[in-house]
């Protein structure tokens, strides 16, 4: 049964979508600080569709269009995350929110499930805060 669209990818499932191996897009996480994927207990990687297209967009500017690392970092700088994916969907079919913005909560019918989902989903996200942060420090040593 294949997944829905809009679901989460592990990273063999983003490595196979993307056409890359998964050593090169957690060497691309290094690199790339816009590249963050939501990270569960364990270090396991889960991939929005949106960060699928990042991934792609990387990608063509890497190895087609023959940017370097440091010229993919300055285009991310001088135009922006939303501008940057459209190299990897030029057809603008994945919604982006706003650069720093916290996603859009997720409505569950279930009693008090909602606000799982939601911590779930801040947890995610200050685990990715962290790991970006811990690159950025190491680095400077």
């Amino acid at each position: 049964m294949a997944k829905s669209p809009n679901a989460f990818r592990t990273i063999s499932e983003a490595s196979d979508e993307v056409g890359a191996p998964r050593h090169v897009l957690r060497f691309w996480e290094t690199k790339f600080l816009f590249l963050a994927p939501l990270k569960r207990a364990g270090g396991r990687r889960f991939y929005r569709p949106q960060d699928i297209v990042v991934l792609k967009a990387v990608k063509r500017l890497l190895h087609e269009e023959g940017l370097t690392i440091k010229g993919v970092q300055r285009l991310h700088k001088e135009q922006g995350l939303k501008r940057l994916a459209h190299y990897g969907d030029p057809d603008g079919t994945v919604t982006f929110e706003p650069e720093g913005a916290a996603p859009a909560e997720v409505s569950v019918s279930t009693g008090g499930g909602a606000s799982t989902i939601r911590l779930r989903q801040v947890l995610a996200e200050l685990e990715g805060a962290r790991a970006r942060l811990e690159a950025v420090l190491s680095r400077s040593d």
